[in-house]
């Protein structure tokens, strides 16, 4: 899934997400995330439904469905960088995760 707006983009697309921005993210700024190894960030990635929203193919958010696709789905992960912020970018993501089938 792919959405366009303005100079920006969500994505589902694994192959461009930047690991090491998210891992950088999770375990240096957020609260939730403090220090955790990249290995398992990596491995969470693998392991869900990632959305990831670009500015000019800079990675500035994410977040993360965890689902077993059919009946539950937990909601984690979820960031807008702090420069970003105030731009209705979160509501675009939370839509994007909203309607994605």
């Amino acid at each position: 899934m792919e959405i366009n707006f303005e100079e920006y983009t969500i994505s589902t697309d694994r192959a461009i997400m930047d690991i090491v921005a998210i891992h950088d993210f999770l375990s240096n700024h957020s609260s939730w995330s403090k220090n955790i190894p990249f290995e398992k960030v990596q491995l969470s990635i693998d392991n869900s439904l990632n959305f990831g929203v670009f500015h000019n193919e800079k990675q500035i958010g994410f977040a993360r469905v965890i689902s077993d696709f059919s009946t539950i789905a937990y909601l984690g992960d979820i960031y807008i960088l702090q420069e970003y912020r105030g731009k209705g970018l979160s509501k675009k993501l939370m839509d994007a995760i909203f309607v994605t089938p």
